[in-house]
């Protein structure tokens, strides 16, 4: 705030957070933010309110679209390990999609936290004691801090597993859904443009994702025994081989 800018870039929650914080009056532009109205950072999506906008990159209803991949590239799970962050509003709302949609799979659901490596270990290692198991892991940030161990999980239980971000596939996940990662940041520049042109972040709605990807591992494919259907492959925007 000290260097008096007239318009900031904000990624994610926490920075926001704090922006949100540090000024009422600067506006703010966010992007990768999860339900910003219960956050606090906007009124409502149509109309913000306040000195912040910007663009989400998830909506809870997303998180139903995640089983029903699971169930389409392995048909036999019957199980399925949901790791969310339970101290985030983000990961109450994803299980809670999922939940809504599991009867109709007919899939038992085990939420798991990912607060620490040692939570993860546990949980998993107590799940997958039991046959017909898979995982989704949703999107939060701690899913990212320990992704490197996520992955080697899933490949120790072999578990197949579905993940809210593209950078688990591109380091053996098997399959991604999630929003394109380069888009938001460029609305974003130009709701920055817009706003140094004079408009008010109150006025400029906050957007969703007009653009998924579906990105599919087929080497993790192969080490977990999975024919990928042709249907499947067909949709996918990216195939790593």
């Amino acid at each position: 705030m000290a260097l008096a800018p007239e318009v900031i870039v904000a990624n994610a929650n926490p920075s926001t957070t704090a922006l949100q914080q540090a000024t009422r009056s600067v506006p703010i532009v966010f992007v990768n933010q999860v339900d910003p109205v219960g956050a606090g950072f906007v009124q409502s999506l149509a109309r913000p309110g306040g000195n912040i906008t910007g663009f989400a990159n998830f909506e809870y209803g997303l998180a139903g679209k995640w089983l029903e991949l699971l169930k389409e590239i392995a048909p036999r799970v019957m199980r399925v390990a949901v790791l969310r962050d339970p101290g985030s509003a983000s990961g109450t709302g994803q299980l809670g999609a999922i939940q809504s949609v599991a009867p109709s799979f007919g899939v038992e659901l085990w939420p798991v936290d990912i607060r620490t490596t040692g939570e993860i270990e546990r949980a998993l290692a107590a799940f997958s004691r039991a046959a017909n198991g898979g995982m989704i892991v949703t999107g939060t940030g701690a899913a990212l801090s320990n992704r490197d161990a996520i992955l080697a999980l899933a490949a120790r239980y072999g578990l197949p597993a579905v993940y809210a971000f593209r950078h688990h596939v591109e380091h053996g996940g098997l399959i991604s859904y999630a929003p394109g990662a380069f888009d938001p940041y460029l609305h974003a520049a130009e709701y920055v443009h817009r706003i140094l042109k004079g408009e008010k972040p109150a006025d400029l709605p906050v957007q969703a994702p007009t653009k998924y990807e579906l990105v599919i591992n087929l080497k993790t494919a192969k080490a977990l025994g999975l024919e990928v259907p042709p249907t499947l492959l067909a949709r996918a925007d990216e195939v790593i081989e």
